[in-house]
């Protein structure tokens, strides 16, 4: 008896649709290396004159010594040497990028490369960075949609070019790259070279192809030699907004404190008193004098410091197959990272990817900078886990004087989820993005998908609490 192959761990067999996808995919790859190929070597003017050479080519046919072959003729002979031209041109250059630490998505960034000659003289060349490889997997080509893609005709959800160009753009790290300057170095000469170019979005941009482009004296073609240098890489913080001064929610009573909390960031209360040492008191609260008139260790006690400890929950669930609200969620969760001051409060970044994540910044421990590193890297969940959200929470829930809940939209599960924490008295102050105005029955603040800016500077000065 003959085993069913979808039951015996063999995949199974790909359906007409899919087999169409991986078709176009592949048209689609090849057609984007082709392109990317000639964009880099033919510069728009000399697009310009093959396109007026083709033209004079063709009207031409049967002419005589007119106008039109004049023409041919010079686009031809503008052409032949500008390629042979570049032919010759060579460079041999060694080069290290002065990069900065971290560069953050939509705004400019200016950075310096050491530039060293150790070949002949180089004229009028020019550096930059070649854009990593934004093609798309055929995972993202297949599973992913283009934001409004359901309303476009049955020919373009047939080829799906449109979503391939908003893969493809998707992808695109970073835009610009070339140096102003034309470099013009001598041999064993060393210069320094700024470069341009602005994130488009967050994460780690590797750099690792340097070129030196070498155009023709026409300015028609130009050649592309890869530079000597050291692969490098930069973090992109995510994009943040700007918000209005916000108090967040919860009082004293639910403030952290304790003799082991004041071990960890250290003692800034006043002084109490002084008492025998006990284990576990730090060296810096010795007194010192005390030890040495009394023959035993004698330490500064101090009054207890409370600080608050504030939870930040980011909804990284995103089943849509755009992100385009999980991206935004992202932003407004950097946003606040940033805003709340950390230097007399902790804050704890808590999320679910693949595991319950949780990185706390603040007095004493790490900057609230690295909170941005984190965001920077996360990548949405597809699988709904609400319930390993909770327990992570849950685990909190004694030192958290309240909670920001970044809610990725609004349905049934997330619900239940504000009302677990709630019901276990922990404060939560939900802000939820969605794709429209909110349908009225939504807890918290409510931020429209694509005017995030905006409903931010609207929050009110004292976030409301969820029920």
């Amino acid at each position: 008896m003959l085993a069913n192959p979808n039951t015996a761990g063999n995949p199974p067999a790909a359906t007409g649709r899919e087999r169409f996808d991986r078709l176009l995919y592949r048209a689609y790859s090849r057609s984007s290396h082709v392109r990317h190929f000639f964009s880099v070597r033919i510069r728009p003017p000399g697009i310009s004159v093959l396109l007026l050479f083709v033209l004079a080519t063709c009207l031409g046919i049967g002419q005589g010594r007119t106008s039109i072959y004049q023409l041919f003729s010079l686009c031809f002979a503008m052409l032949a040497t500008s390629f042979i031209y570049i032919m010759f041109r060579r460079a041999k250059l060694h080069a290290h990028r002065e990069l900065p630490r971290h560069a953050t998505a939509g705004h400019p960034l200016r950075y310096s490369v050491i530039v060293r000659n150790n070949g002949r003289k180089i004229r009028s060349a020019w550096l930059s960075e070649t854009l990593p490889d934004p093609r798309p997997t055929i995972d993202d080509f297949t599973l992913l949609r283009e934001p409004g893609e359901e309303e476009r005709n049955k020919f373009d959800q047939l080829f799906a070019y449109f979503r391939w160009q908003w893969l493809i753009l998707r992808n695109q790290l970073f835009r610009g790259g070339e140096s102003p300057d034309e470099i013009n170095l001598l041999p064993n000469a060393t210069t320094r070279v700024n470069i341009e170019f602005t994130p488009l979005r967050r994460g780690v941009i590797r750099l690792n192809d340097l070129r030196v482009l070498l155009p023709d004296p026409f300015g028609l073609f130009q050649r592309s030699r890869r530079v000597n240098a050291d692969a490098s890489t930069l973090m992109v913080l995510p994009h943040r907004f700007q918000l209005p001064p916000i108090e967040l929610p919860g009082n004293a009573a639910f403030n952290i404190s304790g003799e082991s909390n004041t071990n960890a960031i250290g003692n800034s209360g006043e002084f109490v008193g002084l008492r025998d040492y006990r284990p576990g008191d730090p060296i810096r609260q010795i007194h010192w004098k005390s030890w040495a008139r009394t023959g035993r260790p004698i330490v500064k006690e101090l009054e207890n410091t409370f600080y608050p400890r504030y939870g930040l929950i980011l909804d990284t669930i995103s089943t849509d197959r755009t992100d385009v609200t999980f991206e935004q969620a992202v932003s407004v969760a950097a946003s606040f990272a940033a805003s709340i001051d950390t230097s007399e409060s902790l804050l704890d970044l808590m999320f679910v990817k693949n595991q319950a994540h949780v990185v706390t910044a603040g007095r004493g421990l790490q900057r609230a900078e690295r909170l941005l590193e984190v965001l920077a890297g996360v990548t949405p969940e597809r699988t709904p886990c609400f319930e390993t959200l909770s327990r992570l929470v849950l685990r909190y829930r004694d030192d958290l004087t309240s909670c920001l809940v970044i809610f990725n939209g609004w349905d049934d599960q997330r619900k239940n989820f504000l009302q677990t924490l709630t019901q276990h008295n922990i404060t939560c102050a939900p802000i939820i993005i969605g794709a429209g105005p909110n349908p009225g029955n939504a807890p918290g603040c409510w931020l429209q998908s694509g005017h995030i800016a905006t409903d931010l500077k609207r929050l009110p000065s004292r976030l409301p609490i969820a029920n």
